[in-house]
């Protein structure tokens, strides 16, 4: 096999795989190659797809991609079909990500579109129900134990361990490394990949970046995404007024979500001309950084939105708490989940005996099993399992005939 020469890095500058690599220019990393950005935690052969549409179809395959549906990207279990969720935002990071990266080889980059794309697909599968309130949540509930929660982290155990019931989607290491470092809330003027691939099983924090290019890439396409989008649904249900967009904002990227979109990815693409740097204009990151602002303290921390993460906090609270009781008391006495009558104790029983070998082998505590189940929650399932714990059944009385008239 031929050495790769894009603009990739490397473990110590050349490929150990590859004793042609050349060596790490100081205008950029070296290049990783091929193999290493395809490899696989199972080895596997490829088939006609080639590595990264195979990671493309088995995300969307995956019932944690299904689920993203249902699950919160700025307004909780929303009931207008206009508004944005979670599966509607990683579809429009991929295509993002992918117009990026054909802008850049159009200027004499070597990128991967459908890497790229599988990135923006799998990035968000490690959400929790309820969007980042969901997570900062899950993260206070685990603190007591020593354990935290980061979407980012979690992603990763979503497609390596908790997918495809404990078996993991096995997908290639570029597009895992992408899932664990876009850490979409830090904005950057610019990005170039690390100097050495991530050790991805150490990643416990937000402080790493992506080892590829096209991570670097999807890291931005992902900021791109939301910050017209949300603006644009908080336009729609009332939140703000065209008229309290920040004048400079409207000057330069406009008040609509494919404006802003389009006015970013240009600038990121012209401001991008040689492989070391991937990152906006200095005038466009001021006008980013603006926009942000508004965001900030006009949708996401609107009192109406804050009203909703108390409903929320008290939900995934109480289910919490709950679940890691019976786990505590049942263990893993399965005909005794089954024998449960709500009927969210008995999903949870399955979960448990459906990941046993997963959770035996990693010796997982408590907290952790109950923390991966209620992540994988929508928010309509979350709010499922509170009426089940809170709001009884009727309660059977025999009778004569209905209960809603009188008679005699």
């Amino acid at each position: 096999m031929q050495p790769d020469t894009r603009p990739r890095p490397s473990v110590t500058g050349a490929d150990p795989r590859d004793a042609s690599s050349p060596p790490a220019s100081p205008a950029a990393p070296a290049a990783l190659s091929p193999a290493a950005c395809a490899a696989r935690l199972q080895p596997r052969t490829e088939d006609l797809r080639g590595p990264y549409l195979r990671d493309q179809t088995a995300i969307i395959h995956s019932l944690p991609f299904r689920r993203l549906k249902h699950k919160t990207q700025v307004f909780f279990a929303p009931e207008n079909d206009h508004l944005c969720t979670r599966i509607e935002h990683v579809m429009h990071v991929a295509t993002i990500a992918v117009t990026i990266v054909r802008g850049l080889n159009r200027r004499g980059w070597q990128l991967d579109e459908e890497m790229a794309f599988a990135i923006g697909l799998g990035h968000d599968l490690g959400h929790a129900p309820f969007g980042h309130t969901g997570e900062f949540i899950l993260h206070d509930l685990l603190a007591p134990f020593g354990g935290t929660f980061l979407h980012e982290v979690n992603g990763l155990r979503v497609v390596d361990c908790l997918a495809n019931e404990g078996k993991g989607l096995n997908l290639t290491f570029a597009v895992r490394d992408g899932i664990a470092c876009h850490n979409g809330e830090k904005f950057e003027p610019s990005l170039r990949p690390a100097d050495r691939p991530n050790d991805l099983a150490a990643i416990r924090d937000r402080n790493c970046v992506p080892s590829t290019w096209e991570g670097c890439i999807m890291r931005f396409a992902d900021k791109i995404a939301y910050l017209g989008r949300d603006l644009e649904d908080a336009l729609e249900v009332g939140l703000i007024t065209e008229d309290e967009i920040p004048p400079a904002v409207r000057a330069a990227l406009g008040s609509r979500n494919g404006e802003i979109i389009n006015a970013l990815v240009l600038d990121l693409i012209e401001s991008s001309p040689a492989a070391d740097r991937i990152g906006f204009s200095e005038a466009r990151f001021a006008v980013i950084n603006e926009l942000k602002r508004f965001n900030y303290q006009r949708i996401y921390f609107h009192p109406q939105l804050r009203q909703y993460e108390g409903y929320c906090r008290r939900i995934l609270t109480e289910l919490f708490g709950h679940l890691l009781g019976l786990l505590t008391t049942l263990d893993r006495d399965f005909p005794a989940w089954e024998a449960r009558e709500i009927p969210m104790e008995r999903a949870f029983g399955k979960h448990l005996r459906k990941l046993g070998d997963l959770y035996r082998r990693e010796q997982a505590p408590a907290h952790r099993i109950v923390a991966d189940y209620l992540s994988g929650m929508t928010d309509l399932f979350a709010l499922s399992c509170i009426r089940q714990l809170i709001i009884p059944p009727p309660m059977p009385v025999p009778g004569r005939g209905s209960s809603q008239g009188g008679g005699v």
